[in-house]
């Protein structure tokens, strides 16, 4: 299926059924139409079940084969994740299968009966009439690698989350009850500071101890790093705590699980990305990505992960406007608006291309030149975004060709920095 404007609309012909299917858990709700608007028979429910898919395809040859249609378009409103297994389905039985904008369906869904009211039956045939004028975009279903790819920086995400959740609670747990502790301890992640808080958490656990009876324990654990000065400023510490005396029992159960849970999300966390390391590595152009001074693996994974195969992208443009970088502007008669990106696209893929951009090297160059040149300066949140969508540029070309990263091409067209380069 081709992307203009244009030829989505011309792929709509007399000789093509057009089906609109509203998305649901257990049941979808579909309706069939011509490229006139003109609708076939009744609506069709069917489960989101096999015997249920196979009913649709009975249903719309059926209307094929009544009036004389060769080509069938589905097109669906994109429902949480419950649309995804029709969509592999009818893909697979080689069917063009298009989505519809659930905001398009919402604001045009009066313009038939004047009405407000939304039902399934409704969206139903809403949907046809957004495939029939071309209102559709062509699903990015991911296979291969790339789909075991979007999954993996899917479940990364998930562990990255629930890591920071942890950590979240586990300083809760030493502000209340050995706020003192971070005294001692700067970062209480640290081998020293774990084992501290695995072995004697609480102020009440080591007032009775001396120095080097801490420092005894600690050197099971730890061998070097400690010593009998951070004993002595812990044991100073917990006999001039300030932290809640009460409840300690199981504020300590709290803890070690805290701990097990912290420990272990880590250790799955550094085992996916090695495995998202090895696996983006059978990418052609990864490695050359990987190269660029300043990108990690992880922002690699996740672009290949949002956008899949590069070679089936014709134009860059398509990634930025894929990653929600594309412009918009807001402006009526005299009034002129703020130009702002739309965000209308892969948040997760916007993210990361973002996290890279701040501490490319290479970049820093062109980043003065954004927020210093003499006609429209840009500001330096602005400057980030327009690096962003040159860094999806060069990932774009890097994919297609697999060549080496040369940062001399991306102050071409540029004088200032050419010739500052060139000094």
């Amino acid at each position: 299926m081709n992307y203009t404007q244009n030829k989505k609309i011309s792929q709509i012909s007399p000789s093509t059924l057009i089906v609109g299917i509203d998305i649901a858990k257990d049941k979808h709700v579909a309706r069939a139409q011509d490229d006139r608007g003109i609708e076939f028979g009744k609506r069709l429910f069917f489960e989101n079940r096999i015997h249920g898919f196979e009913k649709l395809l009975d249903w719309a040859k059926k209307h094929q084969q009544e009036n004389d249609k060769t080509h069938v378009i589905f097109g669906v409103e994109p429902t949480g994740h419950y649309w995804l297994s029709l969509a592999y389905f009818l893909i697979a039985k080689d069917y063009d299968f298009v989505l519809v904008n659930p905001m398009h369906v919402k604001k045009s869904k009066e313009l038939d009966d004047n009405s407000p009211t939304k039902n399934d039956t409704k969206d139903a045939r809403v949907i046809a009439q957004l495939v029939k004028d071309g209102r559709y975009s062509v699903p990015n279903l991911l296979e291969g690698i790339y789909a075991e790819l979007r999954e993996g920086v899917k479940l990364r995400d998930q562990l990255s989350k629930q890591l920071i959740i942890i950590e979240g609670r586990i300083q809760n747990n030493i502000q209340r009850y050995f706020p003192e502790f971070l005294d001692v301890f700067k970062d209480w992640k640290g081998k020293a500071a774990i084992s501290t808080l695995r072995l004697f958490p609480f102020p009440s656990d080591i007032k009775a101890m001396t120095s080097e009876e801490v420092l005894v324990k600690w050197k099971q654990f730890v061998k070097s790093g400690v010593g009998i000065k951070r004993a002595t400023r812990l044991v100073e510490a917990a006999n001039k705590s300030i932290g809640i005396e009460i409840g300690l029992r199981f504020a300590k159960k709290e803890l070690h699980s805290l701990l097990d849970q912290f420990e272990l999300y880590q250790q799955q966390l550094e085992e996916l990305d090695q495995e998202l390391e090895d696996l983006v590595q059978e990418i052609p152009g990864a490695k050359e990505m990987i190269d660029i001074k300043g990108v990690g693996v992880t922002t690699v994974a996740t672009f290949f992960a949002e956008v899949g195969d590069i070679n089936k992208y014709s134009h860059p443009k398509q990634l930025v406007n894929m990653a929600g970088l594309s412009l918009r502007e807001h402006s009526s008669g005299k009034y002129k608006g703020q130009t702002r990106i739309d965000k209308r696209g892969r948040k997760r893929l916007r993210k990361s291309l973002y996290l890279a951009v701040r501490p490319l090297v290479c970049h820093k160059a062109l980043h003065e030149y954004y927020t210093t040149r003499p006609n429209r300066p840009l500001k330096k949140q602005q400057s980030l975004i327009a690096l962003c969508g040159k860094l999806l540029r060069v990932f774009f070309i890097i994919g297609q060709k697999q060549c080496e990263f040369d940062g001399s091409k991306l102050l071409q067209g540029l004088p200032e920095l050419e010739a500052l380069q060139a000094a």
